[in-house]
């Protein structure tokens, strides 16, 4: 194999660039190093275009390999790698969110980009990822406006210096106070994925600031190697609409659009000029021949519409729903109310946008097992989202799950991670399912902001409620400094604008941030400016929020199960789960309840209906380390001429002598005892070898009388 490398500084890390033969049938490839961590990325364009028309056909791939970090998983009959793992569809998102607005749309040719790990090591695969693919694509024939750089900006709870790639195997999310991903191009920002510990407005922009300084070394290490390896780009000339087409539009389109564009009957307008439009070109253009310029005719509309949103924000500040810029829609919140059998419920509205979020509370038993190339965990706190075909108003397939729900899913689990009760606190596994009945404009925010009001009438103990706003950008394309902030984008904005910026925070700072852009990127003093806006609109939410519930409810549903902990020695583990786990199962059965031991000794236990306190109180008998001078009620078990052996609990027992059961003469033990009797008992001795000598008439001289 032959190859070259060449070697760049990001963040302290040596990074290396591989060039060779490897993946040679792609268009671009090359594969990054870096503290062990390997990754491949490869970029290919179709040949044939003609098949593709209607939309810009990218596809990313972000690919796992259990090989990667030296393991095998799978079942017992299967050992290949399954579907992607939640984590590998994230990236694989991150990835095409930061490329997709570089491309030329109008290329109708497909294309695919794939990232494979080789091996995971001590940096992160998905920064060196996301870098790995903007190098295959710089560096190939095909077109593409990059270079671009990502960078991981974090901080720890432990230490609170920001840190530039700081990678942690294996951690969790708690070990983070912040944990940023930040991708862009000549000092403008065109993706964000974050999540924080409640971090200021300030810091977050000053940490746009240093991703941005090290973002630049990224581009000048590219240039420098499309200078050396660089292909001749491919050219996809711009398909030019007929003169006769635009006439047509200017006379049937465009006054219906003039009119009402800019009214409450907007999205009527709007869907009435495509559904007008398309039947036009389909007259036009019936032959397969003409499918090219029949797409770039359908183009036309969609540019039409760009500029008339874009110029009646910029020169007039006008919105097509007629708000002010910085209006936040119709806010309305309703917690519970809808089944008792629901363990809590929250409804939330912001104008026509409606979401439905439920919570469930299960054992520590229920909570989730991943298996990844990355690490293995478990995960006590579940947010998932669902988009059904109806909430656009629209009939499609229902079942299954897109990359879409599950990143909006995700990013508002990660807005929510922050405020959740730690296990000690609150040992429940908590999964909350938001369900977008009516979509008009980032229902993901929607969905913290329902899923906050879900969990405090479930009362779990968050910290301090949640709120999530989408900030959007009307920008110009000519004067930089020419731009309108939109607070609170529906349909249209959110379509045509430049800009989705997703914040979500408490009223103490910002717990999760989401970009995407429609431009080459956004210059870092707009999202400063954008994060004390997102701010503003963030405090009148919780308002509207706290009115209807101000706090947790002080206790959760009586059909939640019930978790009670105890706390034992390590060394007695054991012998509270038996010999292969009769003890444990035994407890199990006879109570109704799950009971889970973790490695330091604590046990949660999980039941209802009073099971929980009666697995409790078996544990607490069976690991109960009895002293000189304690009482208890025992068992007589056994009868000796020279006493009675008595359990106390079910793995202890000790000898009663004969001189110790009355206060009296005993002749014969018989006589006063016979076994299954129930006797009080104090503990009098304690040998060295833990066995108990117990005495009935010092835990109760009346309790025998002697004979008449």
């Amino acid at each position: 194999m032959q190859s070259k490398e060449y070697e760049v500084e990001i963040g302290g890390k040596k990074i290396t660039a591989i060039f060779s033969d490897l993946a040679n049938q792609a268009n671009g490839s090359v594969i990054l190093k870096s503290e062990g961590t390997v990754v491949m990325a490869t970029a290919v364009i179709s040949k044939d275009g003609s098949k593709n028309l209607g939309f810009f056909n990218l596809t990313v791939e972000y690919l796992e390999k259990f090989y990667a970090a030296g393991k095998i998983l799978g079942g017992q009959y299967n050992k290949r790698e399954g579907r992607p793992s939640d984590q590998s569809i994230l990236a694989a998102r991150m990835i095409d969110r930061t490329i997709r607005p570089l491309f030329d749309q109008h290329i109708k040719n497909a294309v695919q980009v794939i990232v494979t790990v080789i091996a995971v090591g001590e940096t992160d695969p998905k920064t060196l990822g996301i870098n790995a693919v903007s190098i295959a694509l710089h560096t190939s024939n095909i077109p593409w406006n990059g270079p671009i750089g990502a960078v991981q900006i974090s901080k720890t709870e432990v230490d609170q210096t920001l840190k530039v790639n700081h990678y942690i195997p294996n951690a969790d999310e708690s070990v983070y106070a912040l944990d940023l991903l930040v991708c862009g191009k000549d000092k403008t920002i065109n993706m964000i994925e974050a999540m924080s510990y409640e971090l200021s407005e300030d810091e977050m922009g000053g940490c746009f600031d240093l991703a941005s300084g090290e973002i630049t070394k990224w581009e000048e290490f590219q240039k420098k190697l499309a200078s050396e390896f660089g292909k001749e780009k491919l050219i996809f000339p711009k398909i030019k609409i007929e003169d006769e087409m635009i006439t047509i539009f200017d006379k049937d389109i465009k006054p219906m659009l003039d009119e009402k564009l800019f009214t409450n009957e907007s999205k009527k307008v709007t869907s009435e000029a495509e559904d007008l439009w398309k039947k036009i070109l389909d007259e036009k253009y019936q032959e397969e021949d003409n499918d090219a310029i029949k797409s770039a005719s359908e183009d036309y509309l969609h540019h039409y519409l760009d500029i008339s949103f874009h110029t009646m924000a910029l020169e007039k500040n006008v919105r097509a729903d007629g708000r002010k810029v910085d209006e936040v829609r119709k806010l309305y919140a309703k917690a519970g109310g809808i089944s008792d059998v629901l363990h809590g419920s929250g409804i939330f509205y912001r104008g026509e946008t409606h979401v439905l979020s439920v919570l469930t509370l299960g054992g520590p038993e229920d909570m989730l097992i991943i298996q990844g190339m990355e690490s293995e965990s478990k995960k006590r706190f579940m947010h998932h989202y669902n988009f059904p075909p109806y909430s656009g108003g629209e009939t499609g397939r229902v079942g299954g799950i897109n990359r879409r729900e599950m990143g909006h899913g995700f990013l508002a689990e990660k807005a929510l991670t922050p405020v959740i009760p730690n296990k000690i606190k609150f040992p429940y596994t908590i999964r909350v399912v938001s369900e977008s009945t009516a979509s008009n404009g980032s229902t993901s925010q929607a969905s913290i902001c329902a899923a906050t009001i879900a969990l405090m009438d479930g009362g779990v103990p968050i910290t301090t409620p949640v709120a999530g706003i989408s900030v959007g950008l009307m920008a110009s394309e000519l004067d930089n400094s020419k731009y309108v902030l939109l607070t609170d984008i529906q349909g249209p904005e959110d379509h045509y604008g430049d800009m989705d910026f997703k914040v979500a925070g408490t009223k103490n700072g910002i717990t999760a941030i989401q970009l995407d852009v429609k431009v080459d990127g956004v210059q870092i003093g707009i999202l400063k400016e954008a994060l004390l806006r997102a701010k503003n609109a963030r405090m009148q939410i919780l308002e509207t929020i706290t009115s209807e519930l101000a706090e947790p409810r002080a206790k959760i549903s009586p059909n939640a199960p019930e978790i009670l902990t105890v706390k034992i020695k390590k060394d007695q583990i054991g012998m509270v789960i038996g010999p292969g786990g009769k003890n444990i199962n035994a407890i199990r059965e006879e109570t109704g309840t799950e009971i889970t031991i973790e490695e330091d000794g604590t046990v949660f236990v999980t039941g209802k209906n009073g099971g929980a306190e009666k697995a409790v109180k078996i544990i607490e008998e069976m690991t109960h380390e009895y002293k000189v001078g304690d009482t208890a009620e025992g068992t007589v078990v056994k009868l000796m001429d020279f006493g009675a052996f008595v359990k106390i609990s079910s793995e202890t027992e000790g000898l009663v002598h004969v001189s110790e059961i009355a206060p009296f003469r005993v002749e014969r033990v018989s006589d006063i005892l016979k076994e299954g009797d129930k006797v009080p008992v104090k503990i009098i001795k304690l040998d060295e070898k833990g066995r108990l000598s117990l005495s009935i008439k010092e835990a109760n001289k009346d309790f025998f009388k002697p004979k008449v």
